[in-house]
C-alpha cells in the first residue's frame, strides 16, 4: 500500500492555484478545495459531495451513458445539450412535425414525450475499494494472472456490497489500474422530452462553428425525469410522477465576467494524459490523418445530399453530426499538439523521469519502461492504423459495409453455437430495421464510392443495385428459412461476398494482433503510472477520465490562439446577427429571434449593459461526456451549460495546456431567454429558482 500513501500525501499537501485535471468528487478535501477557493470558490468539498446530506452531486445525472445533465427544478426538470438529446428529437420528427427544424415545447406535462431506452443515472456514493481489488496482486504477475486475481477480488467486493434493491453499482479502475473506486448508482428510465429549440438555434453554426470560437450556439434541450409514487426509479408508466430530486441547481441571473470562478461537474468520457511521447506522435502523425481523410470523404457526400433533400436531412442529421464531430476534433487536436510543442514537452518530462530514476537508484526497477514503449509502438503502428481505418469504413461511415459486418458476426456466432439460430436471426433483423430506419441507398452508395478506395484497391461496381442489403424487405428475406438457407443466402449476396474477406482479415489478423500488442502497452502503462507517482511525487497527477463523475475547475478567460489574435471570453446576440445568412442550413436565424433582437426585448436576461450573452469560455478541463455538464459559479448556482472546446484545445484529451485549452459554455441567461421570450414556455421558468448572487 506504499503507492496509495504516496498518492494520499500528494493530494493532501500540494496547494496552488493551478487549473486542469478531472478530480474525483469524493476526494476534494485538501488540495482541491484549497485550489478552488484560491480561484474564488466559496464552496466546500462537502457542498459538492456529501453522502449523508444533499449536495451538488445529487443534481448531476449521466445522460444516456454518453453525456451529462443536471436537474434544475424540484419537479425533475432536466437540462442537457441539444446535441445530447438530438437523437430523441430526431426520432420524434417527421416532415409534418419537424422538431429539428421548428423546435418542440411541451406546454403541459401531458404533452411531454416519452423516450424508449433513454435513461439518466445518478451517483449515490463513491467508495475506495483499491485495497480489496488489489489484494494479492503483485508486479511479477503476468497480465492474465493479474486480471484473473482482480476478477476474483471484484467478486468478493460485490458480495460484500451494501445497497438498496433498486440501486446498481459499477467498479472502475483509476490511474491505469493502480486504484479502484466503486460507484453506487440509481438509474431512472422514464425520461420525457420537454423542450428543444430549433436547430437554427440549438445547432447554429453547425459544422463551420463546431470546435471553434467565437461561438453563438444555443446548444440545449430539456427533459423531465419521472419516478414511481415512492420517488424511485421505474420504467415508463402513465402513473409515474415527476421526480423529486435530492438537490437541484438554482440559476444565477447575474451571469459571469472575466476572472470568475467556474466549476464543471460531469461525466467526462476518455482521456489519455499520461501517454509517452512516442504514442502521441503515432496518434497525431499516423492514426488521425488517415481517419480524417475517411470521414472527410464521407461528409462531402452526406452534406451535399442533406442540403437538397429535407427527408435525407432528417434521416442523416444525427449520423452527420456524429461523423463531423470527431473529424473536426482530430484536426484541432493535431493543430494543438503541434502549437503547444506537446511531444517535445513530453520528451523533456521523460528525460527528467530518467534522471530521477538514476538519482534514486531505481533504473533496474523502472529503467526499461520508456525503451519498451518505443519498441512496442513501432511494432503497433501499421496494425493500429489499418484497424482504425477498418472501423471507420465498416462501422462509422458506410452503412452497407456495417450491415455486412453484422451479418458476418451472425454467421460466426452460428458456427460457434448452431442452437442460437433463432436468437441470432432476431438480433440481425432488429439491426437491419434499425439501420434502414434512417437510410438512403443513394447517399450510402456515394459514401461507399468515396471512402472504400481509402481502405481497399478493389472497388466493385454495381453492388448497390445487386445487393439485397440496400432494401429492407429484400434484406429481411435473406433471413428467411432454416440455418443452412440463411447462410447460403448471405454468402450468395454480392455485397457480403465482397466484404467478407476484409471482415475475416479484421477478425483473424488485425484484431488479434492489435489486442496482443495493446495488452502489452496497457500493462506497461500501469507500471509507468505507478513509477511516475513513486519517483516524481511532486508532479500534478489526476486520474484519466473513464466515464465517471468528476469535478474540473477554472476561470472565465479568453485566449490567444495565434499571433496578433486575442479572443474575448463572451459572445452576444449581436454576433448571431452578424453571422446570419438567410436560408443557409448553418447560419439561418428564426424570424422570431430576429424580431426579439430588433426590439431588444431581452426581459430580465440581458447583462448590465443591456446586451444578451450567448456563450462564454473557461479554463475548465473537459472532454467528450462533459457535454451537457453544468458550469457552476462560486456560490453553487448554474451559470452555463458546457458543450464544446476550442479547436486548438481539443488536444486536452492527451495534453492539457492552460494557455490555449478552453471549454465553451452556453450562458444560462440565453437558455432562459429562449425558453421564455422565444418559446413562450414561461411555465418552465416558473419551476426554476432564479437568484442574484452578485447583488
Amino acid at each position: 500500500m506504499r503507492f496509495l500513501k504516496v498518492i494520499f500525501f500528494f493530494i493532501v499537501v500540494q496547494v496552488s492555484a493551478q487549473q486542469g485535471g478531472m478530480w474525483i468528487p469524493s476526494l476534494l478535501q485538501g488540495m482541491n478545495e484549497d485550489e478552488m477557493q484560491s480561484l474564488g470558490s466559496k464552496l466546500t468539498a462537502q457542498d459538492i459531495y456529501d453522502v449523508n446530506n444533499s449536495s451538488l452531486k445529487d443534481a448531476i445525472g449521466h445522460f444516456n451513458g454518453g453525456c451529462t445533465s443536471e436537474v434544475i427544478s424540484p419537479k425533475g426538470l432536466l437540462l442537457t445539450n441539444h446535441h445530447c438529446g438530438f437523437s430523441q428529437i430526431q426520432s420524434h420528427s417527421t416532415l409534418e412535425n419537424d422538431y429539428l427544424k421548428d423546435g418542440f415545447w411541451a406546454m403541459s406535462m401531458e404533452e411531454e414525450i416519452p423516450n424508449e431506452g433513454l435513461f439518466v443515472e445518478f451517483i449515490v456514493r463513491i467508495e475506495d475499494v483499491t485495497e480489496a481489488m488489489l489484494a494479492g496482486v503483485t508486479d511479477d504477475l503476468e497480465p492474465r494472472e493479474r486480471q484473473s486475481k482482480i476478477d476474483i477480488n471484484r467478486n468478493a467486493v460485490v458480495k460484500a456490497l451494501n445497497k438498496e434493491d433498486w440501486q446498481d453499482f459499477k467498479i472502475r479502475p483509476f490511474y491505469q489500474g493502480n486504484q479502484y473506486y466503486l460507484f453506487v448508482t440509481e438509474r431512472f428510465e422514464d425520461v420525457r422530452l420537454v423542450g428543444a429549440p430549433p436547430s437554427s438555434i440549438g445547432k447554429f453554426g453547425s459544422d463551420t462553428d463546431n470546435w471553434v470560437w467565437p461561438r453563438h450556439t444555443g446548444d440545449f434541450s430539456m427533459f423531465r425525469i419521472y419516478a414511481n409514487k415512492d420517488n424511485r426509479p421505474a420504467t415508463y408508466s402513465k402513473d409515474n410522477v415527476p421526480y423529486t430530486p435530492k438537490h437541484f441547481l438554482p440559476i444565477s441571473l447575474d451571469g459571469i465576467e472575466e476572472g470568475d470562478f467556474t466549476m464543471v461537474f460531469g461525466f467526462p468520457g476518455r482521456t489519455s494524459e499520461y501517454l509517452p511521447a512516442v504514442a502521441i506522435e503515432q496518434i497525431t502523425q499516423k492514426v488521425n490523418p488517415s481517419n480524417i481523410a475517411i470521414r472527410e470523404a464521407a461528409l462531402k457526400v452526406i452534406d451535399a445530399n442533406m442540403k437538397v433533400d429535407d427527408q435525407i436531412r432528417i434521416q442523416y442529421a444525427s449520423k452527420q453530426a456524429r461523423i463531423a464531430n470527431a473529424w473536426k476534433k482530430w484536426i484541432g487536436e493535431n493543430l494543438g499538439i503541434e502549437k503547444s510543442g506537446a511531444v517535445a514537452i513530453k520528451r523533456e518530462f521523460e528525460s527528467e523521469f530518467t534522471k530521477a530514476l538514476k538519482a534514486q537508484n531505481k533504473e533496474a526497477q523502472y529503467g526499461n519502461l520508456l525503451p519498451e514503449f518505443e519498441r512496442l509502438y513501432s511494432e503497433f503502428e501499421s496494425v493500429n492504423v489499418r484497424r482504425n481505418n477498418f472501423i471507420e469504413v465498416f462501422l462509422r461511415t458506410n452503412e452497407l459495409m456495417q450491415m455486412t459486418f453484422r451479418a458476418y458476426q451472425m454467421e460466426q456466432a452460428l458456427q460457434a453455437d448452431p442452437d442460437k439460430f433463432e436468437t441470432a436471426k432476431s438480433q440481425m433483423e432488429n439491426t437491419l430495421k434499425g439501420i434502414h430506419k434512417n437510410y438512403s441507398a443513394k447517399v450510402d452508395q456515394g459514401v461507399f464510392e468515396a471512402v472504400m478506395p481509402l481502405y481497399s484497391k478493389n472497388i466493385p461496381s454495381g453492388i448497390y443495385k445487386k445487393s439485397a442489403f440496400t432494401d429492407l424487405d429484400s434484406a429481411l428475406k435473406l433471413l428467411k428459412g432454416d440455418k443452412a438457407t440463411v447462410l447460403k443466402n448471405l454468402n450468395d449476396d454480392v455485397a457480403y461476398k465482397y466484404a467478407k474477406p476484409m471482415i475475416a482479415e479484421f477478425y483473424n489478423s488485425l484484431e488479434p494482433e492489435f489486442q496482443r500488442i495493446n495488452t502489452q502497452i496497457n500493462t506497461l502503462e500501469t507500471q509507468y503510472m505507478k513509477a511516475l507517482m513513486e519517483v516524481m511525487p511532486e508532479e500534478r497527477y489526476f486520474p484519466d477520465a473513464n466515464g465517471t463523475l468528476r469535478v474540473t475547475y477554472g476561470k472565465v478567460n479568453g485566449y490567444a490562439p495565434r499571433d496578433a489574435v486575442q479572443y474575448e471570453p463572451v459572445t452576444y446576440l449581436e454576433g448571431v446577427i452578424e453571422k446570419y445568412i438567410p436560408g443557409d442550413y448553418e447560419f439561418d436565424v428564426p424570424e422570431k429571434l430576429l424580431d426579439l433582437y430588433k426590439a431588444k426585448d431581452y426581459g430580465q436576461y440581458a447583462d448590465e449593459n443591456g446586451k444578451l450573452p450567448i456563450c462564454f469560455l473557461g479554463t475548465n478541463h473537459t472532454t467528450g461526456g462533459n457535454s451537457g455538464s453544468p458550469a457552476i459559479d462560486a456560490e453553487g448556482n448554474l451559470v452555463g451549460l458546457n458543450f464544446d472546446r476550442v479547436w486548438e484545445g481539443t488536444m486536452s484529451d492527451i495534453y492539457y495546456d492552460p494557455e490555449i485549452c478552453r471549454n465553451i459554455m452556453v450562458d444560462l441567461r440565453y437558455v432562459l431567454f429562449i425558453v421564455d421570450k422565444y418559446a413562450g414556455a414561461k411555465h418552465l421558468i416558473d419551476e426554476m429558482t432564479l437568484v442574484h448572487p452578485k447583488k
